[in-house]
């Protein structure tokens, strides 16, 4: 039987083939990590519930797309059904970085008139000697973008809960300030049977966009 939730945020992975938005997903929702990994095809499924703040369960629906190109139209009739985005990219490998603005604005556009909230991810930090795009100019895209950056790694399990648990945070907070709502026949936010009333905070301190992480240390 499912544990009761009070909300379900739909949320997708996006970026190039091969930066190991599965080995993410893997890792978060399973905790578990391989060295082999088959390539995504289509849209796979994960799901997991974090407590977000006291007597407030978060069921995420978590989509994982393929990176290839054959498989776009595919994965592009999952945009708009999606509440929030992690673009994911591989610190080693310089051109899927350089596709992130394009997964940003592909995404950005198919969802108009209506918004996504994004976390920038660079990862496989472990392979920090590989490394082929430096944190500044990583944290410099985010600032632009408006959006979070988090450097993570599946195999070492560095920053992935917080990753997840940081764009959760960043949809519940928009909730409750009344910017993103549910609506009829959109799955990116559901209310489930106890939904609690929420009420923004007055005194909070406005979160960083970008976000000081802990390195890996495998």
């Amino acid at each position: 039987m499912d544990i009761l939730w009070q909300y379900q945020f739909r949320i997708i992975l996006l970026g190039d083939s091969t930066v190991g938005k599965s080995s993410l997903l893997k890792r978060f929702t399973d905790g578990i990590y391989s060295d082999v990994a088959d390539p995504t095809v289509g849209v796979d499924f994960y799901a997991r519930s974090l407590d977000i703040e006291p007597g407030v369960k978060i069921k995420l629906q978590l989509w994982d797309t393929a990176g290839q190109e054959r498989f776009r139209s595919i994965t592009t009739s999952y945009y708009r059904n999606s509440v929030g985005g992690l673009l994911v990219f591989d610190l080693t490998n310089r051109k899927t970085f350089d596709h992130v603005r394009e997964w940003h604005k592909e995404v950005s556009e198919h969802i108009l008139p209506h918004h996504m909230v994004y976390i920038l991810i660079g990862h496989k930090s472990d392979l920090n000697k590989d490394r082929k795009v430096s944190r500044d100019e990583a944290e410099q895209l985010a600032a632009e973008m408006g959006i979070r950056y988090v450097e993570t790694s599946a195999k070492c399990n560095s920053n992935v809960d917080r990753a997840f648990e940081l764009l959760t945070r960043d949809i519940y907070e928009l909730m409750k300030m009344g910017e993103i709502v549910t609506r009829d026949g959109w799955d990116g936010v559901k209310s489930g049977l106890t939904a609690k009333v929420l009420y923004p905070a007055d005194d909070e301190e406005e979160l960083p966009t970008a976000v000081a992480e802990k390195g890996c240390h495998c």
